[in-house]
């Protein structure tokens, strides 16, 4: 192959080559004809009359009853607002006045004629506008959309308010029985004797420590295994403090073994306190009251050696229980001991009612200090809050009653939330 022979058909080649690359960027380079749509131009070309009526009569007022930052806009709804209609939902915009540039701040499906705008300012003045608009889709993609808006809004600022008048029964309720507890607190101030149902556990409180000083043995008080914290641990101290007291006259051993160290504090000086109101403050022993361990199972197993070295007479559980309550309690009921057991905790009340002799059913936990001391002031809340309960159960009764005859709706006069 000569030299000739294979040069001329590369610069052939070349000058191809370069050609093409002069002629697409020609082409890049040259402007569309308007005149001639595109596919994206006639997919985004709505059909005819599908416009739809823009909303009328748009209002925006402070949002009521609230703590403000929030405004209600409400309208009414387009005109081709229907089922096979023209509207697809309607767009809100805000703004801080008529000449202003417009946000849009939500969007609600067609059939709605309401908008609360949480995203403003207190007394700072905005007005808004609604528009109704109507799209189409194609998997996924807007294909076109048109809209119509309507009037804008006066001008509106949000504010705080001082009550929430939708809650005024919550108030009625709260000075019902605060109301009763007052009088009730009265009366028993005044020497005037109230009822209290009787409740077996805490009747044989007296019998509990009378067999335990008639057969020489120790008396343990168990108060949960919660922290001072807890409300059951409160009631069960509460007890605690009466049943030393009657261990103080009899002259009989009371421990109190705890797992918590803030219970041991406040359980040592209420022991202390029970002896000196039973007129023994020298019998008081400072290891009466003493600290196990945190750990549930740990203390578990620390009281259950206790009870079966010691053999105690009575034992009481007095608080918040777990899945120790009935490896405790039926340690307890081996050794004979008489057992009565109060807490709230329901899935621990069926152990206590099958290994215990006596069991305070939850709120007899908590009126058991009432119960026991007989003070005015917790005779009267005890009392006050049965007659709240009392009509709250005549309320249920009596709205079942009128709502099953259709006669009246009872239950909207107790409704709190919207």
């Amino acid at each position: 192959m000569t030299e000739e022979s294979w040069v001329l058909p590369n610069i052939k080649t070349a000058l191809i080559f370069l050609i093409s690359i002069i002629c697409f960027a020609l082409a890049a380079g040259q402007e569309p004809d308007d005149s001639i749509p595109t596919t994206q131009d006639t997919l985004n070309t709505p059909p005819p009359n599908v416009t739809p009526v823009m909303p009328k009569k748009v209002t925006a007022k402070d949002n009521p009853n609230d703590e403000g930052g929030a405004i209600v806009i409400t309208w009414h709804i387009s005109v081709d607002d229907h089922e096979g209609g023209k509207v697809t939902g309607y767009k809100i915009y805000r703004g801080t006045g008529p000449d202003q540039k417009f946000t849009e701040i939500g969007t609600v499906t067609s059939g709605t004629g309401t908008f609360v705008d949480h995203g403003v300012n207190d007394g700072e003045k905005y007005v808004y506008k609604v528009a109704a608009f109507n799209s189409f889709k194609e998997n996924g993609r807007t294909v076109w959309e048109v809209s119509s808006e309507s009037n804008i809004t006066a001008p509106v600022v949000s504010s705080a308010q001082w009550f929430d008048w939708r809650r005024i029964n919550v108030l009625v309720g709260v000075i019902f029985v605060c109301t009763a507890i007052f009088l009730y607190i009265q009366r028993a101030k005044s020497g005037k004797e109230l009822y209290i149902r009787k409740i077996a556990g805490l009747e044989s409180v007296d019998e509990a420590v009378g067999r335990a000083t008639e057969m020489g043995r120790k008396i343990f008080f168990i108060p949960g295994i919660n922290d001072m914290d807890n409300v059951q641990t409160i009631a069960g101290i509460t007890i605690l403090g009466r049943v030393a007291q009657i261990a103080a006259e009899y002259e009989t051993w009371i421990e109190v073994p705890v797992s918590k160290s803030l219970v041991m504090i406040t359980a040592k000086e209420i022991v202390k306190e029970a002896y000196s109101k039973a007129g023994r403050p020298d019998n008081y022993n400072d290891d009466q009251v003493h600290y196990l361990t945190d750990d549930q199972f740990g203390y578990a197993a620390a009281i259950d050696g206790m009870f079966v070295r010691e053999k105690p007479a009575a034992v009481f559980y007095m608080g918040a229980f777990f899945a120790e309550s009935l490896i405790m309690a039926e340690t307890g009921n081996s050794v004979g001991a008489i057992q009565i057991a109060g807490t709230a905790m329901p899935s621990q009340l069926p152990f206590f009612v099958a290994a215990c002799d006596y069991t305070l059913i939850g709120e007899e936990l908590f009126a058991a200090s009432a119960y026991l001391s007989r003070e005015p002031r917790l005779l009267g809340s005890l009392k006050g809050q049965d007659i709240g309960k009392a009509a709250i159960l005549i309320a249920i009764l009596l709205g079942v009653l009128l709502e099953t005859f259709g006669i009246f709706e009872l239950s909207n006069l107790f409704k709190v939330i919207d």
